[in-house]
């Protein structure tokens, strides 16, 4: 009997759903049975070329429709697949495709390999007889895909999937989403993403459509809007900083997400219960909260429950089937209830790092305490705890835990008391870096208009102070609150996208001198630029500062481009998020502006230039 494969999923789908839409392009609907017999062709096209079981075929095509076509071709070759993510730099780039020694490249983007192919198939031409699918069929611990983790530091780390653990996730992910072949679900994630996965293959092993874009540019608020409702969108998924972005929108603009969309799955980061209840009470879509690594094969549990009133984090929720979810101690589970270290089981692990034996042994450990001899645990480094309903919540990170004159403290519980204030929107917890005997506090207004400059903190003194800290003080001991708080107008981040608290601490000390200085080529004290609208400053100040804030470089230039420094799409519109904050020109400004504008000099020109077009 032959063992069941991912591809079995999508062969049920083309029998049932045969002249239903698979794959929805702005200019084109492939049906199940268009995208089955043009894979066809494309997986010959690989055969011929090398492909096959144990080999990768790389994929970097500037549009998302070809990318998921040769994904389906590269499985049905028997091959595994990785995805050149097109936003890395050059050098980046042509290490990952050294490292992936992939048997054949496909591709047409600007960022393809040299001798990268694009085939062609029948379903491009209407006349052409049916295609022979390779013939080579691999087995479920044959490579599906490898994945690359950020590079941004260090080397990145290529993680190895198994047909076997894609198959089981992309089944238990349309079980638990309630798939339906009416379902359409949206493709946002960039290229080389392992959100891209999710977005996919549930989607076929329901014999639901996937809708792409024209291309990989990031879409802001309103965009993304309009294409939810104009390609009647049923499920979509979004970064957390991305869906609070959307949520924004829609309540500055008083709408609703379009009827359509029944499912928001949201993951990433930390979810604050405020707007997860906000989005629940006022909008009809679903939200499924979702936590996952991609050495987990992306998510791993699902909370899509009403979160109670007082519910103090959004439970990350209950595992897939086929996930195991355990917490430990020092290796050992704890008991029902206890905190402890996040450490994921079961068939849908990755087989390890690609060419990395000693980083996979350092996480991907055995496990004394399963039934099965050979078992493994992945551990993630992630904190929590399992809650009398079953749910998973998360706590933080491991080594976020500190000391405080001999007593330990998890930072999160003071944030949210801290957040539990109606002008806090955000907050961050550290001890001092001088003597690390007493915590600082750094706050984010709810109320942009109420946020010092871009790289400034204000220290809190008097009746602002006091009304943060009296709270804390009836509710936690002495050595658990913070007796000094800044104010700030955004939680800057790291390149692994924690909060940088190195920076805070910079900022501090900026404020407790008496003068700080103005950053280089962008003087605090520039004349009024004509024609903005009485705005105060010329904005190459503030739009530099932003750039070198949403960067994380200190040493950016005014001619410096934004994409040449690591800008991505949930940065560029993080930038233009922290524009409209501070410039009115910039309200409206969609994130495409940055394309033609990627420089703070050009963007801040384009600005002024807005602001005479509508004083």
């Amino acid at each position: 009997m032959t063992e069941p494969d991912v591809l079995d999923l999508w062969e049920h789908s083309v029998r049932e759903h045969a002249d239903g839409p698979a794959l929805v392009t702005p200019h084109r609907v492939l049906t199940y049975r268009d995208a089955d017999r043009l894979t066809d062709a494309w997986a010959a096209f690989l055969a011929e070329r090398g492909a096959g079981p144990g080999e990768l075929v790389g994929l970097a095509f500037g549009d998302p429709a070809r990318t998921v076509l040769g994904m389906l071709a590269a499985l049905k070759a028997g091959a595994g697949f990785t995805v050149l993510d097109d936003r890395l730099p050059p050098a980046a780039r042509t290490a990952l495709v050294a490292r992936t020694a992939a048997a054949v490249w496909l591709g047409d983007g600007a960022h393809a390999p040299e001798g990268a192919h694009v085939p062609h198939g029948p379903a491009e031409d209407a006349d052409a007889t049916e295609p022979a699918r390779p013939v080579r069929r691999a087995g479920g611990s044959d490579v599906a895909y490898v994945l690359f983790t950020s590079g941004s530091t260090g080397r990145p780390k290529g993680t190895v999937i198994e047909r076997d653990a894609l198959r089981r996730f992309a089944a238990a992910v349309a079980n638990r989403l309630e798939l339906t072949p009416h379902d359409r679900w949206l493709q946002v994630a960039s290229l080389g993403f392992d959100v891209l996965i999710e977005e996919v293959f549930p989607a076929f092993a329901a014999g639901a459509a996937v809708v792409c874009r024209e291309d990989t540019r990031a879409l802001d608020a309103e965009e993304l809007h309009v294409a939810l409702a104009r390609t009647r969108i049923t499920v979509v998924e979004l970064s957390t900083q991305y869906w609070l972005e959307y949520a924004r929108w829609l309540d500055g603009n008083g709408t609703a997400a379009p009827e359509t969309l029944r499912t928001v799955v949201v993951g990433g980061e930390r979810m604050d219960p405020v707007p997860y209840r906000r989005w629940q009470a006022r909008q009809s879509a679903a939200l499924a909260h979702v936590y996952g690594l991609t050495e987990c094969t992306v998510s791993s549990t699902f909370y899509t429950g009403l979160l109670p009133s007082d519910a103090e984090e959004v439970p990350l929720g209950t595992a897939l089937q086929d996930v195991e979810i355990s917490i430990r101690q020092d290796g050992r589970p704890v008991p029902d209830g206890g905190t402890g270290e996040i450490h994921i089981g079961g068939p849908l692990l990755a087989r390890g790092f690609l060419d990395d034996e000693e980083a996979t042994a350092g996480r991907f450990v055995p496990d004394p305490y399963a039934a099965r001899p050979d078992a493994r645990v992945y551990r993630t480094g992630d904190l929590g705890r399992i809650g009398p309903d079953g749910q998973l919540v998360f706590l933080g990170r491991v080594d976020d835990q500190v000391k405080i004159r001999g007593h330990r403290l998890e930072p999160a519980r003071v944030e949210r008391a801290l957040c539990e204030d109606g002008g806090v929107g955000q907050a961050v917890v550290f001890p001092d870096p001088e003597t690390g005997t007493a915590l600082w506090a750094f706050t984010v207004p709810a109320d942009p208009a109420t946020a010092p400059p871009p790289g400034e903190a204000v220290r809190l003194t008097g009746a602002d102070r006091d009304a943060l800290v009296a709270p804390l003080e009836a509710q936690l001991p002495d050595w658990a609150v913070p007796r000094v708080l800044y104010r700030v107008s955004v939680l800057p981040k790291n390149p692994h996208g924690k909060v940088d608290k190195r920076r805070l601490a910079t900022w501090a000390a900026a404020a407790a001198s008496p003068t700080p200085a103005a950053p280089a080529s962008a003087p605090a004290s520039a004349p009024a630029a004509p024609g903005s609208g009485g705005c105060g400053p010329e904005p190459l100040g503030t739009v530099l500062a932003l750039f070198r804030e949403v960067l994380d470089a200190p040493a950016l230039g005014p001619d410096d481009n934004f994409f040449d420094h690591g800008g991505q799409s949930l940065l560029a519109l993080r930038l233009l998020a922290r524009l409209r904050e501070s410039r009115p020109a910039a309200s409206g400004l969609r994130a495409s502006a940055l394309f033609t504008a990627p420089t703070p000099r050009l963007l801040a020109d384009a600005l002024a230039a807005r602001a005479v077009a509508h004083p």
